[in-house]
């Protein structure tokens, strides 16, 4: 039986390649996270505290979310397709109108949702909502 001897040969860690792997591994994670965009949402200008804008009232769509989730716009029920044509059509004459949307404390999220996305849709620049007062 031969026994060996005590010296254990070394293995140089530049030639084995585990840095190159660990460079590569780093260079890709950092390209990876640069690239990702994160979602910021809905992005709301707000306004400053004293500051005042001058509307013309012909340049503001003012549609009421009822409770039921249904729309009134002029006082008339209309549905969201209905909503939809509306305010395209009033673009293509007013590109720079408002839409001003009233909201009854009890409606629906998922219908205010719907709404905001026509909106964004339509690529409507001014957007407004205010909650309806519903205070006898």
């Amino acid at each position: 039986m031969t026994i060996r001897s005590g010296k254990k040969t070394r293995i140089d860690i530049a030639e084995s390649g585990a840095l190159s792997d660990l460079a590569f591994l780093l260079i890709v994670f950092f390209i990876v996270i640069a690239v990702f965009n994160v979602n910021s949402g809905f992005i709301l200008g707000l306004p400053g505290k004293d500051s005042t804008k001058i509307l013309n009232v012909k340049d503001i769509i003012n549609v009421t979310l009822q409770a039921d989730g249904s729309f009134q716009y002029k006082d008339n029920a209309v549905s969201l397709t209905e909503v939809e044509n509306i305010v395209s059509r009033r673009l293509e004459v007013r590109p720079n109108m408002t839409f001003l949307l009233v909201i009854h404390p009890e409606v629906p999220y998922q219908a205010v949702v719907k709404v905001v996305d026509i909106v964004r849709k339509l690529d409507v620049e001014n957007f407004s909502f205010r909650m309806m007062d519903i205070s006898p």
